[in-house]
This record gives C-alpha cells, sequence and structure tokens, in this order.
C-alpha cells in the first residue's frame, strides 16, 4: 500500500538535485509540497493535505542529512593530494585498427621527455588523448592518418586523490560534481581511477574549480 512518505520519498529521489538540496536544507519546505501535491495525489488516487507533505519532507531531509554528512563527509574530509597542471590539448579521434600502434610510439616518444603529462581513454566508437600542448606536435604528426573529430586547447586539469573510503560510499562524485556545477564549471573530460580522479577545465575556470575542491574538506564543518 502507498503512503504519503513513500510516494514523497520516491518523488525526492527521482530527482538528484532537488534531493541534494532537500539534505543540505535549503529548499522551503511548503513551498516545495504545494508543487508536488498534483503528482502525488495522482499517484495516490486522492486527496493529500499540504500539512502532511511538508511533515513526510522534514522526515526525509532530517534522514537525508545524516546519511550524506556521515558517510559522504568521512570520505571529503580525508581527500589527498591536489594536483593541478596547466597548458593542455584535448584530442578525440575515432577508434581504428592503427590507433592503438601509433599511441604505443606515441608513449615511446614520451617516455624520453620530462614533465609531460598523458592521459587517455577509449571508448566504443572513440579514444581521447589529454596531453600537454608542448608535444601538440607529436601527436599530430603520428596521429595525421587518423580521424580526428575535436580538439581542444587552453586546457587545465585538477588531479585529487580521495581515500580508499571512496569505493564503498554511495554519492561521492555526485556530490564533487554537483558543487561544480553549481559553481557553473563545464568539465571537458573526466579520467578516474580506483582512488584517484582528474578533471579537465577550460583555463578560464580553474581558479574556480579548485577553490570548490578545496573546500569540500570543510563543507559539512
Amino acid at each position: 500500500m502507498k503512503t504519503i512518505s513513500s510516494v514523497v520519498e520516491h518523488y525526492i529521489k527521482s530527482k538528484p538535485f532537488l534531493l541534494s538540496s532537500l539534505s543540505q536544507g535549503i529548499i522551503n519546505l511548503t513551498s516545495l509540497a504545494r508543487i508536488m501535491m498534483p503528482e502525488l495525489e495522482a499517484h495516490l488516487g486522492k486527496d493529500v493535505k499540504q500539512g502532511a507533505v511538508v511533515m513526510a519532507l522534514k522526515r526525509l531531509s532530517e534522514e537525508l542529512d545524516f546519511k550524506i554528512n556521515y558517510k559522504i563527509s568521512k570520505v571529503l574530509k580525508n581527500i589527498g593530494e591536489i594536483t593541478v597542471r596547466s597548458s593542455l590539448s584535448d584530442y578525440t579521434y575515432v577508434s581504428s585498427n592503427t590507433l592503438l600502434e601509433n599511441q604505443a610510439k606515441l608513449i615511446a616518444e614520451i617516455n624520453k621527455l620530462q614533465d609531460i603529462f598523458y592521459t587517455s581513454s577509449r571508448g566504443v566508437n572513440e579514444t581521447n588523448i589529454v596531453t600537454s600542448t608542448s608535444i601538440d606536435p607529436i601527436i599530430e604528426s603520428l596521429f595525421k592518418n587518423e580521424k580526428l573529430t575535436h580538439k581542444i586547447e587552453n586546457l587545465s586539469s585538477i588531479t585529487v586523490k580521495l581515500p580508499q573510503e571512496n569505493i564503498s560510499t554511495p554519492g561521492v562524485y555526485y556530490y564533487i560534481f554537483q558543487r561544480l556545477a553549481w559553481e557553473g564549471v563545464i568539465i571537458h573530460e573526466v579520467i578516474s581511477t580506483t582512488n584517484e580522479f582528474t578533471i579537465i577545465v577550460s583555463d578560464e575556470q580553474i581558479d574556480v574549480a579548485f577553490k570548490v575542491i578545496k573546500e569540500l574538506k570543510n563543507v559539512f564543518d
């Protein structure tokens, strides 16, 4: 049997930004209840009192606050080294039979150089390469016969080391990316390993992105 509480919880949890905002107490519950009521009444098949919806929202927000604060905050407070790199270029090529061979040649060239940023990810149909702008001529020479779909310059990266608990805590990446989205940061690429992730943003937004990530350690204080 559907209850007001269960329908309210389903409504909120199906809207991630609303879910996070509710947990942080930045939403007027009475106004939200008024907006939700037509949909809740349709699900329940009966009239619903606004006060009952407000009470359900209040109970849910308290529960969410506990879960988010005590799980995600433990991970965020233990964020490790934050590394920033600038002067990067982002290439995307259509995957081909020769692409991996050319990447191997590129890695061989990079091994001869010092202080070069390089990362690559391969999807079903395309391969992405982010490198220091200083080796653009090498890439463009090695990959001249590959199909380039786009190239973006004037980029920077932020690499964040996370504690091991991140792999067993739901919502960590969502929370981080939500904070960046709220500040209007456009993420061009995301590269991750088990306990580390890197975001690629424009040079113009690197200061804002760095500030957001640095402040994550103190966000629940």
